[in-house]
């Protein structure tokens, strides 16, 4: 039961629904976010965080760049209809689709683009 009220909560969110719509076309870095949604560093990491910590995303490398994706085989099946269900109506969105306009337009910035899941930085303090 808790995880189904977490995945819940977690989309209960205008940014981290924003943030699936973008990784629904592709995966994306903190700094790409930022630009095809037009908010802050903090607010950014904050949803792709959450989204991941519910297992939704999951995380991969490519040379210096951290991207996020959605998670599709990692998920379970009631997990997955629900997600579904919720981006099924992102197509009919103004914001969504002025948030995807964007997103071709967003550049990654550089090394400091690089974000990392509360675990690599609490190995790295350690």
């Amino acid at each position: 039961m808790k995880d189904l009220i977490k995945i819940y909560k977690v989309l209960s969110d205008e940014s981290r629904l924003r943030i699936l719509n973008l990784l629904l076309e592709r995966a994306c870095c903190v700094c790409e976010v930022m630009q095809a949604l037009d908010i802050t560093q903090s607010k950014a990491s904050r949803g792709l965080t959450a989204l991941y910590d519910t297992g939704i995303l999951k995380l991969h490398k490519e040379s210096v760049w951290a991207l996020y994706s959605i998670n599709w085989d990692g998920m379970n099946a009631h997990f997955k209809a629900i997600l579904k269900a919720t981006t099924s109506t992102f197509k009919e969105n103004q914001t969504m689709g002025t948030d995807l306009a964007r997103l071709r337009k967003a550049k990654r910035v550089g090394p400091a683009c690089v974000c990392k899941t509360k675990r690599e930085n609490a190995a790295v303090t350690a």
